[in-house]
């Protein structure tokens, strides 16, 4: 990348730009755009958009677009040094020890401690690479379960990104069935490398898992395996809610589902979506601003198959983000 575009934007602005935004996607030479916080106690945000060539007024236009609060502000458009920066990318992305889980990238591959479960995520084209907040607190949420004898003998990771936390779950349940599926073709690729790079089997059998494209749960390879014991689902706080009966219709009586991706002021919206569809809530773990919620489906509330998912996803759920 040699050329980085910056403007100011609002959380919510960056909330939004976390999943897919087809008006990027859409373009030949699509920028890579990372949102992050500059000022926490003033609330400010920035948009940076890293490209290869010189910036146009066509692509400038269109990143203001996306940003509206920064309407009138003239875009911050630099050079940036001859530098391998995929390299500085990986060398910035620390560790993270989550319970027994240590994900690092191959920059820090020899950092590993001794009796932990490493997975070498690098950075790429998906979400989780276990540095987020989310992933972090899924990751240990798992190890909590297991801990306290959890045995899944069916597990589904739904909006799966780079395909950590089905490791993870497998690396716990070498046992169980295991499918992960996203909706972005691109994220099964990167799961299927990473798959490969962590020594975790593809197939269908017990043991290994199993990959599929689908908007949430809603492929046939998914309502096949179903009723599930566990099931994850680290997205954002808008798919989660939308999901809520598909998920629920995919949980066994008494099965547990991990919901991250919200942040602390949508808990309570989501935990609505899903006590409405009979689970309660077990834990909370994650972060005070990204909550890690552990729901367990009543028994009540049984289970039965469907043909069809009972949900959609609407065009306007495609701006919470990938799932």
């Amino acid at each position: 990348m040699s050329w980085l575009i910056s403007l100011p934007c609002t959380r919510d602005e960056a909330e939004a730009l976390s999943g897919e935004v087809p008006a990027l996607d859409a373009l030949a030479d699509a920028p890579v755009v990372v949102t992050r916080e500059i000022d926490e106690a003033a609330g400010r945000w920035q948009l940076d958009a890293y490209v290869e060539t010189r910036p146009g007024a066509d692509l400038l236009t269109l990143l203001q677009a996306l940003v509206p609060s920064a309407k009138g502000v003239k875009p911050s458009v630099e050079q940036l040094p001859d530098k391998d920066w995929l390299t500085l990318s990986q060398q910035g992305l620390e560790p993270v020890r989550a319970g027994r889980f240590f994900v690092h990238t191959s920059y820090h591959a020899d950092a590993v401690p001794a009796g932990a479960t490493p997975f070498l995520i690098d950075a790429g084209q998906a979400f989780g690479t276990g540095g987020h907040d989310t992933t972090a607190g899924c990751l240990a949420m798992l190890d909590r379960l297991a801990a306290r004898g959890a045995s899944p003998r069916a597990i589904a990771d739904i909006g799966t990104g780079t395909g950590l936390l089905a490791f993870a779950a497998l690396a716990l349940w070498p046992r169980a069935r295991a499918i992960a599926s996203d909706i972005d073709p691109a994220s099964i690729e990167v799961t299927r490398t990473n798959a490969a790079i962590n020594g975790v089997a593809l197939g269908q059998a017990a043991g290994q898992l199993a990959l599929a494209v689908a908007p949430g749960t809603d492929h046939p390879a998914i309502r096949r395996r179903a009723p599930y014991d566990l099931v994850v689902a680290n997205i954002l706080a808008g798919p989660l809610i939308t999901l809520a009966p598909d998920i629920a219709a995919a949980t066994a009586p008494g099965g547990r589902a991990i919901l991250a991706g919200l942040i602390a002021r949508q808990m309570e919206p989501v935990l609505a979506a899903y006590r409405a569809r009979g689970f309660r809530l077990a834990a909370r773990g994650g972060s005070a601003e990204w909550p890690c919620l552990l729901l367990v489906k009543r028994r009540r509330h049984g289970w039965r198959r469907r043909e069809r998912a009972l949900h959609r996803a609407s065009a306007s759920d495609a701006t919470f983000g990938s799932w």
